[in-house]
């Protein structure tokens, strides 16, 4: 097995100083400002490149981002200009049909809005005025129009004032009252990080003003009456929906549940008239799982787009599919590709689709012949996690285990790549990061089982090292070879630990029966390939210290510890668990989305109450004895604060060693980057005290 190398450039490695010379490892407090490249987009003939960069005000507690433009077409080394002023807080851009603008919103005057800039250079200029903030948005194909999202309530559609201004005035309203109580008839009475107040994200859309207009106030609806969020909560996006070539509508993914919502994963593809007349009508009626990400083909006849078929279950395999939008008949491209896409592109020439995938540790851009399903792997060394196409240009993000994501462009068929954006390397030429690798091992049934071993920043051959042993959360997740802005193993690395991380049965990119292997069996597979794996780790590395260990993890890591620390506290000098479950049986019944729990579980606590004990943790209390760090932020309702209160006051009344850091404003994730410092430096010195240097 050979280390991986860093991915840089001959030319930029030679201005680079030597690896050698760097006098530190990586730290907390460079994972928190380190800046961060987002949301790259091609201009439609390929020459130019827009991107979002975040900047951390560290002694502000905030963040920032910038947009920077790159003509592809020059070959210097001169490195991207910034195009918006300084000052402004940008987000979302996209170029206009011609190239000649570029479009973001911002909230530089009170509210989120879409401006538009010149690619030339030149100041913002406000497109949208609307009473609320705008959500996500696209533009229509001709740039002329703009369908995007804002948080309406349904009882204001009919408001004389209009349904932006009405929603306003209710929430104004609500900030006068003086009763706080809320009255709920149904769930979700919280989501994610937030109660639910009667609003939900619909999809509308505006004609965008000439030169000179007055910024356009006024919009007409696109899903109407349904009852569902677009873009899904919490984490969907403009991905969610589609304008057809043709400019004449616009489809998206919305599940529509009623009561059901907080049990249901039955996402469907609704079309709606751009022009707000008619009513939305649902294209994938037919199936009861989750349909997402629709794209159109150039000449708008065909819809494509990835399903699940198993309802319940958001862990089930995305299949990749095609729907004549004539006929309405659909077709699966690919089926014998035993993986799940994250996202779709069209390639230029119609006849192929891009996809993004997990796959055996890493996250590979693939090459999908749309007529006979052949998949080609296209770039792999690391995790791609955004691309696209246009003018013969192909633009992908990459990011590994040494370095947050750089900008790349190539051909299209990823030849001749050339690096946009600098590495982390790059930016921090004074730290060392640890080299790492991949490693398989016989786990669980006789099953080949993957995980990573990361050497300290200052590795030296014949030493041996204390190891931080990482538990991916999920359950169906992977710690492969990505960058985390959270759970990062080079911040391990860098305070002189060893890493050792297993991707156990249930973890993704192995294909779907090995994801599918853990629900039901949350304590059974996966804890036998953490023991297989940990105890392969030490026969193949011999520079981890098996006695000085510790076992990290966070959501299903968290109750991983939990159960680890009932059933497998042998190894381990201490513990850490963040957001962890610790009783699954109050689990079911306090957290948010149901249909997880419930599919894990095979159906609502009261039904099956001996599944959701089988793998208890609250029932191996009496069997704690190892050292615990107990973390738990207070928004987190989808591991709410009980779970982490319940399992601190364990360890407190059986008198072993522990610690509780609460987050009152923090919710499954840490996020503010002082608090993530204080998160990293709490951790790492728990480690020290029960590993040492």
């Amino acid at each position: 097995m050979t280390l991986r190398p860093a991915l840089l450039p001959l030319c930029l490695l030679a201005a680079l100083p030597s690896l050698a010379m760097a006098d530190r490892g990586f730290e907390a407090r460079d994972l928190a400002t380190l800046p961060r490249v987002t949301s790259p987009v091609l201009s439609a003939d390929g020459g130019r490149l827009v991107f979002a960069e975040r900047t951390v005000d560290f002694a502000e507690d905030k963040a920032s981002s910038a947009l920077y433009l790159r003509d592809l077409r020059t070959r210097d080394m001169a490195p991207p200009r910034r195009l918006t002023p300084e000052g402004w807080n940008v987000n979302s851009p996209a170029f206009s049909p011609d190239g000649a603008a570029v479009y973001f919103l911002s909230a530089k005057n009170g509210s989120q809005q879409l401006y538009a800039i010149p690619t030339a250079g030149g100041e913002p200029r406000q497109l949208t005025g609307f009473a609320l903030d705008v959500g996500s948005y696209k533009l229509s194909p001709d740039g002329t129009r703009v369908a995007f999202s804002a948080e309406t309530f349904a009882d204001c559609a009919d408001a004389s004032e209009g349904v932006f201004a009405c929603t306003q005035a209710r929430l104004d309203a609500r900030e006068k009252d003086k009763t706080s109580g809320v009255l709920y008839e149904q769930l979700f009475v919280r989501h994610w990080d937030t109660w639910k107040d009667g609003r939900r994200s619909r999809l509308y859309a505006a004609g965008l003003p000439a030169a000179g207009g007055e910024p356009v106030a006024a919009a007409v609806a696109l899903s109407g009456s349904l009852d569902g969020d677009i873009p899904s909560k919490p984490f969907g996006g403009a991905d969610d929906y589609a304008w057809a070539p043709d400019g004449a509508s616009v489809v998206a993914s919305v599940k529509v549940a009623g009561r059901e919502e907080p049990w249901s994963t039955n996402f469907d593809l609704y079309r709606m008239n751009a022009d707000g007349s008619g009513a939305p009508v649902n294209l994938t009626e037919a199936n009861p799982a989750w349909d997402a990400g629709p794209v159109f083909s150039a000449d708008g006849g065909t819809l494509f787009y990835r399903a699940m078929q198993r309802p319940g279950f958001e862990a089930d395999r995305f299949a990749v599919m095609a729907m004549d939008l004539a006929s309405g008949e659909t077709r699966e491209i690919a089926p014998d590709w035993d993986r799940s896409p994250s996202s779709l592109a069209v390639g230029a020439d119609g006849a192929a689709l891009y996809a993004a995938a997990q796959d055996t540790g890493e996250y590979p851009l693939f090459r999908i012949d749309i007529d006979g399903g052949e998949v080609t792997k296209l770039v792999a060394d690391g995790t791609v996690s955004s691309y696209a196409l246009a003018g013969g240009t192909l633009m992908f993000a990459r990011n590994s285990m040494r370095s947050g994501d750089v900008l790349h462009t190539a051909t299209p068929d990823a030849q001749h790549p050339r690096q946009i954006t600098p590495t982390a390397e790059e930016r921090l030429p004074d730290v060392a990061f640890g080299e790492y690798e991949q490693f398989t091992f016989r786990g669980a049934g006789n099953d080949t089982v993957h995980g990573y071993v990361v050497k300290p920043w200052n590795y030296r051959e014949g030493e041996t090292y204390p190891v931080a042993f990482l538990i991916h959360g999920g359950p169906q997740g992977s710690f492969g070879d990505g960058w985390s802005y959270r759970w990062n193993p080079q911040t391990y690395a860098g305070q002189g630990y060893a890493v050792v991380v297993i991707d156990f049965h249930g973890s993704t990119g192995y294909g779907q029966a090995f994801t599918d292997s853990i629900s039901g069996d949350w304590g059974g597979k996966p804890l036998e390939d953490l023991k297989k794996g940990w105890a392969a780790a030490q026969r193949e590395y011999a520079f981890l210290d098996g006695d000085r260990a510790c076992a990290l993890g966070a959501s299903y890591g968290g109750y991983m510890i939990n159960w680890i620390a009932g059933n497998w506290n042998e190894p381990w000098q201490c513990l850490v668990n963040h957001d962890g479950v610790f009783d699954t049986r109050s689990m079911g019944y306090v957290t948010e989305e149901l249909w997880f729990t419930e599919w894990e579980n095979g159906g609502p606590v009261y039904e099956n109450m001996a599944a959701y004990e089988k793998f208890n943790p609250v029932r191996h209390v009496d069997q704690w004895r190892v050292p615990m760090l107990v973390v738990q932020g207070e928004k987190d309702y989808r591991v709410p604060v009980d779970q982490g209160l319940m399992a601190f006051t364990a360890l407190q009344r059986r008198g072993i060693e522990s610690k509780l850091l609460y987050f009152p404003d923090e919710n499954h994730w840490v996020l503010k980057p002082n608090n993530s410092v204080l998160w990293h430096e709490t951790v790492n010195g728990w480690l020290q005290q029960h590993l040492g240097d």
